[in-house]
């Protein structure tokens, strides 16, 4: 997948030098301000008679813990210098304020460049259908350029016979072979999904006017008629903040989808069971159907909402709907940088071959320099 996006979240003060921890506070990646325990005196004494610690590493997590606890508290410094110097300290502010909106500027023209070459790329895409439906033959000239690349690609390959094509020639489950060839999508795709997808004619990226309040984009899912649902074609919006964050870059505000109009006994997203029954006063018994959720792919359409800023939630509940947010986010912005630009190349599959070196360098973390050098012979071993 594409790095971490920035998800809306209450302020979080920024740390002065004279209280920014070891850990860098994660500005952009939280719903809320990063909790760490308290440490008590009591506590202290405990952690010092910890025998399954070295004592250097039982110090380390103590500076660490305490240094933690520092993250948005002010450590008196700004507060004690002269009033003169307390208004040059303004005076950036004031100009950082300029700078901001001119990031902000930035950004807005930066999605208007979007939307032009969305426009330019639409000639393309609308081949790209013609080609995928059957609905038009491709031409020689289109043949023998996809055979080059593939040439490209592998020295190995063998061409295909460079006649003219007969004819229009579908492609049989094009989208939901897409699909299923990235890593985070596949997941979700159920088997029971894979029925309704097949019947997926056209994924389609556009952008929210830009006369609206909030800036975004939306991803359409055109459909042939199947015996799922009525609904023709199912959109999900993505809305961003009208103002950039603090990385520069716009941060995701909320998604809306469609709402599904399921067949009778058809909707993907619930799984029904038949409970049985008693009275308790007749003694009689009934059979009673009954629906639960279950994992479909479908259940995108019905994305989670962000907690408000003055919402109590416990952190276990605020870390469960984070992770669903970035999730929701992270798919949305692959279908728009990914899979709708380059949905050849997830049909074949040859854009997995780039995924999975994403999904590498995610596996290693930095190393210090001291644990570097303590691993520079393993390769030797």
């Amino acid at each position: 997948m594409s790095s971490n996006l920035p998800i809306a979240h209450g302020d979080i003060t920024a740390p002065t030098p004279q209280n920014t921890p070891l850990n860098q506070a994660p500005i952009a990646q939280g719903l809320s301000r990063p909790t760490v325990p308290d440490i008590s005196e009591d506590n202290e004494q405990e952690d010092d008679g910890d025998a399954t610690l070295p004592p250097a590493a039982a110090m380390l997590g103590l500076v660490q813990n305490r240094l933690s606890d520092l993250v948005g508290k002010s450590s008196g410094y700004i507060e004690s210098l002269p009033t003169e110097v307390k208004k040059s300290v303004e005076a950036l502010k004031g100009v950082q304020v300029k700078q901001n909106e001119l990031q902000n500027q930035y950004k807005r023209e930066c999605l208007e460049l979007e939307k032009k070459y969305l426009e330019l790329q639409t000639p393309l895409y609308e081949r790209r259908n013609a080609i995928i439906s059957g609905s038009e033959a491709p031409t020689v000239e289109e043949v023998d350029a996809g055979i080059q690349a593939s040439l490209k690609d592998d020295p190995d390959y063998t061409p295909l016979a460079n006649d003219p094509p007969s004819g229009p020639a579908a492609i049989p489950e094009f989208w939901l072979t897409a699909l299923r060839n990235h890593i985070g999508i596949s997941d979700l795709i159920t088997e029971r999904d894979a029925g309704a997808l097949k019947h997926l004619i056209d994924i389609r990226l556009s952008y929210l006017p830009s006369d609206e309040p909030k800036p975004g984009f939306k991803i359409s899912f055109h459909f042939s008629p199947n015996d799922f649902f009525e609904n023709q074609v199912l959109v999900k919006t993505y809305l961003y903040q009208e103002e950039v964050g603090y990385a520069g870059d716009f941060v995701y505000d909320h998604a809306i989808g469609t709402d599904i109009k399921w067949k009778e006994d058809k909707d993907l997203t619930k799984e029904f069971e038949i409970k049985k029954q008693r009275n308790k006063n007749t003694n009689r018994t009934r059979l009673v159907r009954k629906a639960k959720p279950t994992d479909s792919f479908f259940n995108f359409f019905s994305p989670p909402t962000p907690p408000a800023e003055d919402e109590d939630m416990d952190e276990e509940d605020l870390e469960e709907i984070e992770e669903k947010l970035e999730m929701d986010y992270q798919i949305g912005e692959d279908l728009k940088e990914k899979i709708i630009p380059r949905a050849i190349d997830y049909f074949t599959g040859k854009a997995l071959e780039y995924d999975m070196l994403e999904e590498d360098d995610d596996d290693f973390d930095e190393l210090d320099e001291d644990d570097d050098d303590d691993h520079q012979f393993d390769d030797d071993v």
